[in-house]
């Protein structure tokens, strides 16, 4: 007689949320809403450092063409991912904009523009080497430093969005004008009132909807010009190495190098970002895979007639505030860049969306980043007032240059290629102090005392608003020996208007009464 066996439940294996397909159509629909939010920042360094070098109109369009082309492969490589290369996250790749500066400075040397491709070239190898070191120091990037991190983001991103609302061109007399910040601003409430309907659809791609619906108020107004569209070749293929065989300067290659560096803590960072929005585990295997691919990617596109390559902070923004997690979404996005890339017609339609629909959706992407980094840093435990020294110096350090981009001028180049930035800014400063303060013990002062920080507390009650205390309550507050107590057994003071703790018992009477919002306590 055969023996009975016990059933036991199928081995089920947990799906990434990264890994959830949604199909050829949403699937595009979602990618293109990608694709229009980085297009502005895909085609300016191009049309820079094209500006710069002196090339003709027709090998503008050419670069246009190769850096749309290059990020859509690029795109495709970081988020569909193969074998060491990838991080297999929804992470857009495109020209970096932090090497903008460091390109422009060497296309206006000797070498020009081939001096520039040569640079890439040599400087993604050499970052391509170093990478095992960056994806090892995934340890010191605790929520303390990832919430200033990807607060910074969101913050530093905030100008670009301005200066899209404003028209895009600072020389235009319309810049800034209540014309194009009032078409900002429409573009910005059709996003919103499109979040608010009851379709989940339409509520996700309320910003593709908000760029299109934009862009055909644009046209009605007059501040939208399709006219050219159909003007130049419709379809191109990328011609390799178009400009000439690459030049290799050591001086140019070094201060690539740096910039380099620059780009791999800013995709760390957009790899640990995009992690924390979709909720999945970022390890170190996994950021090595993400910096190998960024590093190929730009060692390879300079062949093409692209540019050195990296994640791009905007689409982080797209991905939290719409809640679509799928890597195949960016995917599918890559396509249709390679695709752009290959027919320069669809590239003028797309550029032709005017800047303030971008600034108008630009707000809402930008400020949805910063909100993910807060809600981040809620995490943290202030208690000790070392972290509150972290996040308080790394984000004020990292607005300085926002505030003030001139502010390093008069630094050494290598500094300011550095410390230009301001997500870089906040993240070198970040990872310096929690070393300082949680990583190395020593010196620091007992628990509670030794700081302003420490002793500052981080919730308190107005000793006025004592008659309405129900209405300042907490989930888990509770009362005892009259004194006003939190969820972790804190005291939560009562100060006066001047700032200033006193010492009442503000529940006479009334021990161990439980508190929550909403909830009474008798006084």
């Amino acid at each position: 007689m055969a023996r009975s066996r016990t059933a036991e439940p199928p081995t089920t294996t947990r799906t990434r949320p990264e890994d959830e397909y949604l199909g050829v159509g949403s699937s595009l629909g979602y990618g293109l809403q990608h694709v229009l939010t980085m297009y502005g920042g895909i085609i300016a360094p191009p049309l820079i450092i094209g500006g710069v070098a002196g090339v003709t109109p027709q090998e503008q369009g050419l670069l246009i063409a190769a850096c749309l082309f290059v990020g859509g492969l690029a795109t495709i490589l970081q988020s569909w991912g193969i074998k060491f290369f990838g991080s297999q996250l929804p992470l857009v790749q495109g020209t970096s904009f932090a090497s903008v500066a460091t390109m422009t400075a060497i296309a206006q040397g000797e070498g020009g523009i081939q001096a520039v491709f040569g640079a890439v070239i040599a400087s993604a190898v050499l970052g391509f080497l170093i990478t095992p070191f960056f994806a090892s120091i995934v340890r010191f990037f605790p929520p303390v430093v990832t919430g200033v991190v990807i607060t910074a983001i969101g913050l530093t991103l905030f100008p670009v969005a301005a200066r899209w609302a404003m028209g895009g061109n600072a020389q235009s007399p319309e810049y800034g004008s209540v014309g194009n910040l009032g078409l900002a601003g429409l573009t910005l409430l059709i996003i919103l009132l499109l979040s608010k309907v009851g379709s989940a659809v339409i509520s996700r791609l309320s910003i593709l909807l908000g760029l299109v619906l934009g862009t055909v108020a644009a046209v009605l107004l007059g501040k939208a010009d399709f006219s050219q569209v159909l003007e130049g070749n419709i379809f191109a293929f990328p011609e390799p190495l178009a400009f000439g065989p690459p030049v290799f300067e050591v001086a140019a290659i070094l201060s690539m190098f740096i910039v380099v560096l620059v780009i791999l803590t800013e995709t760390t960072a957009d790899i640990i970002a995009v992690g924390e929005i979709v909720d999945t585990k970022v390890d170190k295997k996994r950021i090595g895979d993400g910096l190998r691919a960024d590093m190929a990617a730009s060692a390879i596109a300079p062949l093409f007639n692209g540019f050195t390559q990296s994640a791009f902070a905007q689409n982080v923004g797209l991905v939290a505030i719409t809640g679509v997690k799928s890597r195949f979404v960016v995917t599918a996005g890559g396509f249709i860049l390679v695709v752009l890339g290959l027919l320069p017609v669809l590239g003028r339609v797309v550029a032709a969306v005017p800047p303030p629909v971008l600034g108008g959706a630009g707000i809402v992407l930008f400020g949805s980043v910063a909100a993910f980094g807060i809600r981040t840093l809620a995490k943290v435990d202030y208690k000790n007032g070392f972290n509150l020294i972290i996040v308080a110096t790394s984000i004020g350090f990292g607005m300085l240059p926002i505030a003030v981009p001139e502010i390093y001028a008069n630094f050494p180049g290598w500094f300011e290629t550095i410390f230009h930035s301001g997500i870089s800014s906040a993240a070198v400063m970040a990872v310096l102090l929690n070393l300082l303060f949680n990583e190395f013990h020593a010196g620091n002062p007992p628990r509670g005392t030794g700081s302003v920080f420490a002793n500052a507390p981080v919730r308190a009650v107005r000793y006025e608003s004592l008659e309405h205390l129900q209405d300042h309550l907490q989930e888990g507050d509770t009362v005892k020996n009259g004194k006003l107590m939190d969820c972790d057994g804190n005291e939560v003071p009562v100060i006066t208007s001047a700032g200033e703790i006193v010492d009442t018992r503000i529940c006479r009477g009334r021990e161990d009464t439980p508190g929550s919002p909403g909830g009474h306590a008798s006084h």
